[in-house]
């Protein structure tokens, strides 16, 4: 039976409703480009999985509603959870500061204050003449930043600097290495010049009211220079999401090496960094033990949009995430998913507006079940948009799991992947120097098979850049 107050995945689908969040432009936008590749893309994993030789999974004798959630379904169910939140859990845009707005999605046209430039101005440094040359050079230079200089009258220059104002009148702009002065001070051009030559005219790149950058453009540092330069303070975005970590386990220790049966905690010092990288504001990481009460405690006590749990997602006598869930009354979306590693993984909705992700303990599955099921989750809290899937024919075997999804770190060697040792469930080393994770089908893949990769972020974006 299934407990009282918690629905499977499949209850939950089924009950899903068409409310989507104030941001739903947003959403809309983003499904838009994404939605197709994502449907074409669970299909063409079903089919690699089913239809390549891969052995038939036998049919178990528990109930359906317990059976594992097939990894792309999982993934699925993920990305539409915050869909079916009620009216009232729509999140609302923010205006946020552009030193905050980094790797944030807009939530309103970004569209034009001013014209830009908003007036006449060189894009040299040299001089503003008028009519033909010889040229007559006034004393005084015209600089960027200074208030509109005097007309020119034909037959006199002047000199001016790059993003300077244009004097009314001017005919062209006359770059340094092209004009010289001869013993009478005359200015001669060494080049022929045109009507307009150098001169970026108002409103050349927009005017105002011009719409800059659609709804749903996520917010890259050249954003921020477009939003600066037409005149913004700040952007109407979709703020990131709340989340908070919840580190289980009375067998970790925070500082040394291991002794005694004890062991470091890997997950604590891995996933908030990896979380904000996904797009996250990390508010709180709390190591609780094998604690029933004090897990009950963190989860009803939390108002963050996500709660990450590590470790006690099996049915173990410590293992106390499912039977906590069940006392909350919490709605199961996803039992345990087809995947390795991170098999016993779980997603979970604790209230309308708020969703928890229990991950394995063992770090690699760890990573697993977070980009499983957090990543799709939290993307769609931002209306990040799906990342395209693609593919690299593999350089080596890649054993696979007899019936489920294999999750290998691989690195990029050109226009190959290369499947890394140490990828074990318990393992770090691998990820530690890996491009991508390799999508391997049930059965395994062979040399050269094409395999569907999933970035990691900092492996495209850089440390510097999708830590913020």
């Amino acid at each position: 039976m299934t407990a009282r107050g918690i629905r499977t995945g499949q209850d939950a689908r089924d009950t899903e409703d068409a409310d989507d969040f104030d941001v739903e432009e947003v959403l809309a936008l983003v499904k838009e480009d994404n939605g197709h590749a994502a449907a074409d893309h669970m299909s063409a994993h079903a089919a690699q999985g089913g239809h390549h030789g891969a052995p038939h999974k036998p049919e178990h004798k528990q109930d359906a509603r317990h059976r594992a959630t097939p990894w792309p379904q999982a993934r699925e169910i993920a990305a539409r959870a915050p869909h079916s939140a009620s009216p009232g859990a729509r999140r609302a845009p923010a205006s946020v500061p552009l030193d905050a707005a980094l790797g944030l999605t807009l939530a309103a046209p970004l569209t034009a204050l001013t014209d830009l430039p908003s007036f006449d101005t060189s894009a040299m440094d040299g001089w503003a003449v008028a009519g033909p040359g010889p040229w007559d050079v006034r004393d005084e230079g015209v600089l960027a930043g200074h208030s509109e200089p005097e007309p020119l009258t034909d037959g006199e220059a002047v000199r001016i600097a790059t993003g300077a104002r244009i004097p009314p009148d001017t005919t062209a702009v006359l770059r340094s290495e092209h004009g010289r002065t001869d013993d009478k001070g005359h200015l001669h051009a060494t080049r022929e010049i045109v009507h307009g030559q150098d001169i970026r005219p108002r409103g050349q790149e927009c005017r105002s009211g011009d719409q800059l950058l659609p709804v749903g453009t996520v917010v890259t540092p050249a954003v921020l220079g477009l939003a600066a330069a037409a005149g913004y303070d700040t952007v109407t975005a979709v703020p990131r999401p709340r989340v908070d970590v919840l580190v289980l386990g009375d067998e970790l220790l925070t500082e040394g090496t291991p002794h005694d049966g004890l062991i470091r905690d890997a997950l604590g010092p891995m996933l908030p960094p990896w979380l904000r990288a996904l797009g996250a504001e990390v508010t709180a990481v709390r190591r609780l033990g094998d604690d029933a009460k004090a897990l009950r405690k963190a989860i009803t006590s939390s108002d963050a949009d996500l709660i990450v749990t590590t470790g006690g997602t099996a049915a173990g006598p410590v293992d106390h995430v499912h039977p906590t869930l069940q006392r909350l009354g919490a709605e199961l979306l996803v039992n345990g998913v087809e995947v390795r590693p991170g098999h016993p993984m779980l997603l979970a909705r604790t209230k309308a507006n708020q969703h928890l992700v229990g991950l394995p303990g063992n770090p690699l599955a760890a990573v697993s079940g977070l980009l499983t099921l957090a990543e799709p989750l939290l993307r769609t809290l931002a209306a990040r948009p799906v990342p395209e899937p693609y593919t690299l024919p593999l350089m080596g075997e890649a054993h696979g799991h007899p019936y489920d999804t294999r999750l290998i770190p691989v690195v990029l060697r050109g226009d190959r992947a290369v499947p890394l040792h140490y990828n074990g469930p318990a393992m770090l080393r691998g990820i530690a120097v890996a491009d991508a994770l390799a999508v391997v089908p049930p059965g395994g893949a062979r040399p050269g098979q094409e395999t569907e990769l999933l970035d990691l972020p900092w492996a495209a974006a850089g440390i510097g850049v999708c830590f913020t």
